[in-house]
């Protein structure tokens, strides 16, 4: 479980976090409980999920787990009540799932209808979906702070990932949207925009030539999870009070300023 940076800089706070029973949703929701909050895990693999909980739990944390599959809207829509009912009011919403459909991105004119309608269900229309629950919720709370989880594939453009690019451009739209429509209630809303995210586990076997155009994407290093969670705990709290609708790169300079590589 991540360590504590500054303890109880999320206490009192309830979080909901998407796509968290591994990877990178799993690291955030890890760090958000180690920092105070109450955190609803929620994914579609209820072993994966029963694991995060016991791993919180044992550190100390509150959690609680609903397994739930975004493409649903019915499934979807029982996450922030759960929350709710488990916790109180919820005041941060951290859309991080994405799809996996096992159909093919790829250029525009490739991309078949059933494609853009599944991954924009999940990547897209669930997470304003969550946001329209999540910020009733947050207006019964008094405050709230939903953090969106882009892609630098929203801000550049990446061969062969037309859908997964439109969608995560739209997302970011949706955080400045909810800025502008309800900032007067105490709701926040930003994005984090990782760029390629170093996984020890899937990058073990890359060959010296692959890892080093990698690394050149960066102009600092690779980022980790640990990076996109360490941003993700900074807008989602109180010290970040006066940041709203922007979209924050985790990427080590590499949408701003172009690195060695393309990759």
């Amino acid at each position: 479980m991540a360590e504590r940076l500054r303890p109880g800089r999320l206490d009192d706070e309830v979080a909901v976090v998407t796509g968290s029973t591994s990877g990178l949703g799993r690291v955030i929701a890890e760090r958000f409980a180690a920092e105070g909050a109450a955190v609803l895990v929620t994914g579609r693999n209820e072993g994966r999920g029963r694991a995060v909980v016991d791993a919180i739990a044992a550190a100390g944390g509150q959690v609680a787990f609903l397994a739930a599959d975004l493409s649903d809207a019915e499934q979807r829509a029982a996450l922030v009540a759960g929350a709710e009912a488990a916790f109180g009011p919820v005041t941060v919403l951290v859309n991080n799932a994405v799809a996996n459909t096992g159909v093919s991105d790829g250029p525009v004119a490739s991309v078949t209808p059933a494609t853009w309608a599944q991954v924009l269900e999940v990547d897209l229309i669930a997470a304003a979906d969550l946001c329209r629950s999540a910020i009733e919720s947050m207006r019964r709370a008094g405050h709230g702070s939903i953090v969106n989880i882009s892609s630098r594939a929203a801000s550049v453009g990446t061969p062969g990932l037309a859908v997964y690019s439109a969608a995560k451009g739209g997302l970011n739209a949706l955080t400045r949207s909810i800025t502008a429509d309800y900032a007067r209630d105490g709701i926040r809303a930003n994005t984090v925009q990782p760029g390629y995210i170093l996984h020890e586990r899937r990058d073990a076997d890359l060959d010296a030539a692959r890892r080093a155009r990698l690394a050149g994407m960066s102009l600092t290093r690779l980022a980790t999870a640990d990076d996109v969670a360490a941003a993700a705990l900074f807008l989602a709290g109180r010290e970040s009070e006066v940041i709203s609708g922007i979209t924050l790169p985790v990427d080590g300079g590499s949408t701003a300023v172009r690195g060695l590589t393309l990759g």
